[in-house]
């Protein structure tokens, strides 16, 4: 081999050396970065909110009448179907009679021989007083028919009470219902002895149309209340001036208009709640006593209120929170204080101003310090 193809060759070598130096010094290409997910956000809403609360509560009769026996005898009638409606003074009992009606003829004799006796005496009385003025007879005489005459006026007026027991007894052989109302069944059937030593329960009557409801209220929610009507201004017959409350039926969703009643004249240190009554219409009779039931009191007026989607909310060991997106679309977690909610939308109390932006859709996705792509509900349609 001579020196020129030597050198050719030797060239050629570092050429293909440099060649693969170069090759292996070069950096991958670097894959493009990745942009921040995308998220629904919306504004809240702005508005005047009714803060309304609900409260358990259980539901009673307004009027509830045990009917009874108040003589002693047998029943003889019934008439009344039982759980019908019954009309005050409506017949419901009967029980025997015919002792009693003996009883009041027999005080009805005493009465007319007591009023004969009276006037016997009377007579009496009259002749003696007109002859001791001649001294036919003794002042004595005449004293002794002066106390006759007393005695029979007492023995009269004995009758008369005797006579009143009579026929008052008699009356309660007949039972009437006291009150308006629904009709239990009765607890007696006819044949049997009632009265006998107490008074036997019969059956009872309870009017439900207006029926109340009873709940507890809580000292701060009570105190707003106070507060918002101007302090407690003692009974009203004006409507307007009562306050208003809905009546919810737990098992069907049922809702009834009605206002609030009567309150207790204290609160219960041990519980911190007062009892509070409602009442409410019941025409169709829908609702019975002993009811499970909610009621609903507005208790107050939110002014310019921060309203947003409860579903936007999340949950931590720091209580609710909503992700803000704040400038440069940077993710915020928000601890929020909440007040009334409806249908899907929240109060927001604290912790989000008028204009923020937050997140309703793809939490998911955010995370705090980290970029968004932020659209709206419409950009994201």
């Amino acid at each position: 081999m001579d020196m020129k193809t030597d050198r050719l060759m030797r060239y050629g070598w570092v050429i293909v050396v440099l060649l693969l130096g170069a090759a292996g010094c070069g950096e991958p290409a670097a894959p493009p970065a990745a942009a921040p997910p995308e998220v629904i956000v919306a504004v809240p809403e702005v508005r005047d909110v009714t803060d309304v609360i609900e409260f358990s509560g259980t539901t009673e009769a307004v009027k509830s009448v045990e009917i009874v026996a108040r003589v002693q005898g047998f029943l003889e009638q019934i008439r009344f179907e039982p759980s019908t409606f019954v009309k005050k003074g409506q017949t419901l009992f009967v029980i025997e009679q015919e002792p009693f009606v003996a009883r009041r003829d027999r005080a009805k004799a005493n009465l007319a021989s007591a009023e004969a006796a009276l006037r016997r005496a009377e007579s009496d009385l009259e002749r003696l007083e007109q002859a001791v003025k001649t001294n036919a007879v003794s002042q004595q005489e005449v004293t002794r028919a002066r106390a006759e005459r007393d005695q029979a006026e007492a023995a009269l007026q004995a009758a008369r009470t005797e006579l009143q027991n009579a026929e008052i007894e008699l009356g309660y052989t007949t039972i009437r219902s006291p009150i308006d109302g629904l009709i239990s069944r009765h607890l007696v059937d006819a044949g049997n002895l009632v009265g006998s030593g107490g008074a036997t329960v019969l059956a009872t009557v309870r009017t439900i149309d207006p029926i109340h409801a009873y709940f507890e209220v809580d000292e701060r929610t009570f105190a707003r209340m106070l507060e918002r009507r101007g302090g407690h201004q003692g009974p009203s017959e004006n409507i307007e001036d009562k306050v208003p409350a809905t009546l919810v039926l737990r098992e069907t969703g049922r809702e009834i208009e009605g206002h609030l009643d009567s309150f207790d004249n204290a609160v219960d240190t041990g519980t911190g709640t007062i009892t509070i009554r409602g009442l409410f219409p019941n025409p169709d009779a829908l609702i019975f006593p002993g009811f499970f039931i909610a009621v609903r009191i507005d208790t107050a007026v939110l002014e310019d209120a921060v309203v947003v989607e409860e579903r936007a909310l999340g949950t931590d060991l720091g209580g609710k929170y909503l992700y803000v997106v704040g400038e440069g679309d940077i993710v915020e977690q928000r601890y929020v204080e909440l007040g009334p909610a409806e249908a899907g939308m929240i109060v927001v109390l604290e912790g989000l101003e008028q204009g923020e932006r937050y997140i309703v859709d793809g939490l998911l996705r955010a995370r705090p310090g980290l970029p968004v792509t932020p659209k709206t509900a419409a950009e994201g349609a």
